[in-house]
């Protein structure tokens, strides 16, 4: 009802206040400019609700929910402007509206004749028999368009006879209704990519299909609804005395299972992670893609937020998920730098040695290859990798590992040994460790954490991962 105007005497055109409300007294009060000892101006209109109905007639399934896929362009953060590229993906729930009638009506105040003939030409012009409008431009609204029907008009609010005129303003009141609905809350759902898709191998020559003996087991439908990385990472020396790994799988090759399940991930990368960073792996070979690429071709525009979209390790010796944050690193794409969530890694086991109690390690050494003699120093710890040191049938063993004084030193393969400042501990022996529980410890030097599981150390959780046993969870 706004922008509708008037003539006055001088020519010129005046446009028409508008007031929502009924004549309440707040109403009154704003008609009035707020004092009764002010006259009103006019002309004026106001608008205000007389009734609100149900529909019945047009009622229907209440538990109806219709859904929309939505696709939005590109937005480049840089240049402020949508570009032609596939942006985000969204699905909206949409629930069945309840149907209403609306009644209004619309007072027109004015102080003679021609002012109601000017603004009642301009507003019932518009209704033959009646005025479709669209109350939103959002195209998901599906009740946005209704009709406005024009029901009565009440021309004057004066009446002739021995009241006489008390009053120069003379009140025009047309009456409207219209449909409309009342909705429900949409719910929005972001459309996500497939990450992994798991599929059973079984071997059919075995066994029969009656007895269900070949049915294949899902690990997706396991208890803990995960499809977990079956590979070993051991850490060796080599001849240089640098610390590398290999890999294994811890129940053999793929290939001697009977019953599989294979994980899929998108395009079967896998992920080397070592020393806080993460590389993919293309047929056994890393930088053959930069995650910047990677990201692009697997998830959406703006979906990586540095710092704060998160890599999921999934093992089958640990229950839970290994989970942190990630950034490209930005001297090379190659590499994802990875800060681990400490709450989601094994805790370091307590070693008691000479000098305290410590969860560490300095080095990890091959005893044979290393001379310690330039690492001395007091609460310095060791891993002896790959072998032993002295024996006890030697009567003079190496110099470099010798007492302060002079007696022989002998510690086995995969003990670490601590020095005290003038005499070799062994703070854990590994030929002896008999408990279920693994020990965990971490080396000083590299930041990688090992675990000593059945007889052997291993890299933690730093290694080779499979596809399927990790994700980028954006």
């Amino acid at each position: 009802m706004s922008h509708f105007s008037y003539k006055d005497g001088d020519g010129e055109l005046n446009r028409v206040p508008v007031t929502y409300g009924d004549m309440t007294r707040f109403g009154a009060s704003m008609l009035k400019d707020g004092s009764d000892a002010v006259l009103s101006t006019v002309p004026k209109m106001a608008v205000y609700i007389t009734a609100l109905e149900i529909d019945r007639q047009r009622t229907s399934d209440s538990t109806f929910v219709s859904k929309v896929n939505i696709r939005e362009r590109e937005f480049d953060s840089t240049t402020n402007q949508y570009t032609n590229r596939e942006g985000r993906n969204y699905t909206v729930e949409r629930l069945m509206p309840t149907p209403y009638n609306l009644s209004m009506n619309v007072d027109i105040w004015t102080s003679n004749t021609d002012q109601k003939l000017q603004l009642l030409e301009q507003i019932l012009v518009l209704f033959n028999p009646s005025m479709e409008i669209q109350t939103t431009d959002n195209f998901i609204d599906w009740t946005s368009l209704t009709v406005v029907d024009l029901e009565t008009v009440n021309f004057s609010s004066r009446t002739v006879g021995g009241g006489g005129t008390e009053t120069e303003i003379d009140i025009a009141t047309l009456s409207f209704k219209t449909p409309i609905y009342i909705s429900a809350p949409v719910k929005v759902k972001r459309l996500n990519v497939i990450h992994t898709i798991i599929t059973s191998i079984f071997n059919e020559s075995k066994g029969n299909v009656e007895a269900g003996e070949t049915m294949p087991e899902m690990l997706a439908y396991a208890s803990d609804h995960a499809y977990k990385n079956d590979t070993l990472s051991r850490p060796v020396i080599d001849e240089d005395g640098n610390v590398t790994y290999e890999t294994d799988y811890i129940y053999g090759s793929r290939q001697e299972h009977d019953t599989v399940s294979w994980a899929t991930t998108f395009n079967n990368y896998g992920l080397q992670v070592l020393n806080g960073e993460a590389k993919l792996i293309d047929t056994e070979r890393t930088g053959l893609i930069t995650w910047r690429e990677w990201i692009q071709r697997h998830a959406k525009p703006n979906c990586y937020i540095p710092n704060m979209t998160e890599l999921k390790l999934y093992r089958n010796d640990y229950e839970t998920e290994i989970s942190g944050t990630i950034s490209i690193n930005p001297n090379d794409e190659y590499i994802l730098d990875v800060n681990w969530d400490q709450d989601t890694l094994p805790s370091d086991t307590i070693l008691t040695g000479p000098t305290g109690d410590k969860t560490k390690i300095n080095y990890i050494i091959n005893p044979l290859v290393t001379n310690p003699q330039d690492m001395k120093e007091p609460g310095l710890r060791l891993l002896l990798l790959n072998e032993s040191i002295g024996a006890g049938k030697n009567f003079d063993g190496a110099d470099g590992w010798k007492n302060d004084d002079g007696t022989d030193f002998v510690a086995g393969e995969n003990d670490i040994v601590e020095w005290n400042g003038s005499k070799w501990f062994v703070v854990f022996r590994a030929s002896a460790y008999q408990e279920k529980e693994p020990v965990f410890v971490t080396n000083l030097y590299t930041g990688v954490q090992y675990k000593f599981d059945d007889g052997e150390w291993l890299l933690s959780y730093d290694g080779e991962y499979i596809n399927g046993t990790w994700r980028i969870a954006f």
